[in-house]
């Protein structure tokens, strides 16, 4: 069998999905695993918990991609609508399936509960059908084949229930059925660089990728991922194409690199701190807490975190970290001085080695004409000295406490040492 694209198409049920009560967050994560294995997402669809829509959404599909995804629908209640879908469009009814009842007892044995007589219905899948079995949950993946050897499978809609099943059963049981063309991709994490600036700076780089490399621009708050995405027969041979280009990328944008593949720049400065053995305190304003977050949410942050504050008024600068009243009063509580002092009180208080602190007008109100909504003052305290900066940003409050965030992580991560790995480790 020659490699090829496999089509897919992806169906999302749920009545709460068509009335906006909750994102869709699981056709874009879908999307981008198989994606990622090789796979061409052809079609997302959204429909309501019924088994007709469900029917017809399936013929439709079929017609269209070797492979349909489906998620919710699966449950213990009257929303258990996929499996009598599924029974309906390939002409079977539901049996029993002693292995996924004997997961069923198991699973609510760990939970201290007793298996109920509705309950056990989950244990009842399409006659014909592959269980997949949920670790992470009760209701069981179902891989349906028909005769064109088109394939059909249905998972449950809860996200990280869905996640398991797509990277330990799905994905691959995939790649075994369909011979997929050899597709790899790299990613390449900056910070602190526009979309449209950094296109500029590698633009004579861009225009001369060879044909089979494509280069796809992905920004978010303050980052811009590159993803270099290489397709041929030989994945080792396009392993050494990527690591070429990134030879030639690498130079033109360095200092706005921080990390590559699945990198954040959370877990690269948590690295860079592990390393260098120094701790940190922050002190607080505009942010209210998102940079802390952005510390405490990596695990082991504890070895490097002494602690932070959020010292939103004035009276919380002066009381906790001994601003002096008369910096406030006279430069503001946005201003140079007032970071200054807000990062080297913080690094004392907490007795780290380093101290970084924020404070800014976050929006949307509030800006003045010599200090407009997305002034930020941000500062960085160590034994040697303390420095401050000030960022120009936008009028959108969600997004200047994140930008803000990163551009200091960002300026943290310099002082560290630049980057926890190079391009090179990701090809071991």
């Amino acid at each position: 069998m020659s490699s090829q694209k496999i089509a897919v198409e992806i169906i999302n049920i749920g009545d709460e999905l068509l009335y906006g009560s909750i994102a869709n967050t699981n056709a874009q994560w879908m999307s981008e695993y198989l994606s990622e294995a090789g796979f061409r997402v052809l079609r997302h669809m959204v429909i309501a918990d019924e088994q007709e829509a469900i029917v017809q959404a399936l013929q439709e599909a079929m017609q269209r991609a070797q492979v349909v995804l489906l998620t919710g629908g699966l449950g213990p209640t009257k929303d258990d609508v996929t499996k009598l879908a599924l029974c309906r469009l390939f002409g079977t009814e539901l049996r029993l399936y002693p292995e996924a009842l004997a997961h069923l007892k198991e699973m609510f044995m760990l939970r201290g509960r007793s298996l109920s007589a509705l309950n056990e219905q989950q244990a009842a899948l399409p006659a014909g059908a592959i269980y997949l079995q949920n670790e992470k949950g009760t209701a069981p993946g179902i891989w349906m084949n028909d005769s064109a050897g088109r394939v059909v499978v249905a998972m449950p809609g809860v996200p990280h229930e869905m996640q398991h099943l797509m990277q330990e059963q799905v994905v691959p049981r995939l790649l075994k059925t369909f011979a997929v063309e050899p597709l790899l991709h790299f990613h390449v994490k900056t910070v602190g660089i526009g979309e449209s600036q950094l296109a500029e700076q590698i633009a004579t780089w861009e225009e001369a990728l060879p044909a089979h490399i494509k280069l796809a621009y992905l920004p978010s708050f303050g980052q811009v991922k590159l993803r270099l995405t290489a397709t041929g027969k030989d994945r080792t041979l396009l392993q050494e194409d990527i690591k070429e280009q990134l030879r030639r990328l690498l130079p033109l944008i360095d200092k706005y690199v921080f990390g590559f593949e699945q990198e954040t720049l959370e877990e690269v400065v948590a690295a860079l701190l592990r390393k260098s053995g120094k701790t940190i305190a922050v002190a607080e304003s505009c942010t209210g807490g998102y940079l802390a977050h952005s510390f405490t949410k990596i695990p082991g942050s504890s070895a490097y975190f002494q602690g932070g504050v959020v010292t939103y008024s004035n009276r919380a600068k002066i009381d906790i970290l001994g601003v002096l009243p008369s910096t406030l009063e006279k430069e503001g509580a946005v201003s140079e001085a007032t970071v200054l002092q807000m990062a080297t009180a913080v690094r004392a208080r907490f007795r780290a080695d380093i101290g970084l602190a924020t404070s800014g007008i976050a929006g949307p109100g509030g800006g003045t004409t010599t200090k407009p909504v997305g002034t930020i003052w941000v500062a960085y305290a160590d034994a040697e000295a303390a420095k401050a900066a000030l960022y120009r940003l936008g009028n959108d409050r969600l997004f200047n406490i994140k930008v803000t965030t990163a551009l200091l992580l960002d300026w943290l991560r310099k002082k560290l040492g630049g980057r926890a790995h190079e391009f090179e480790d990701f090809f071991v």
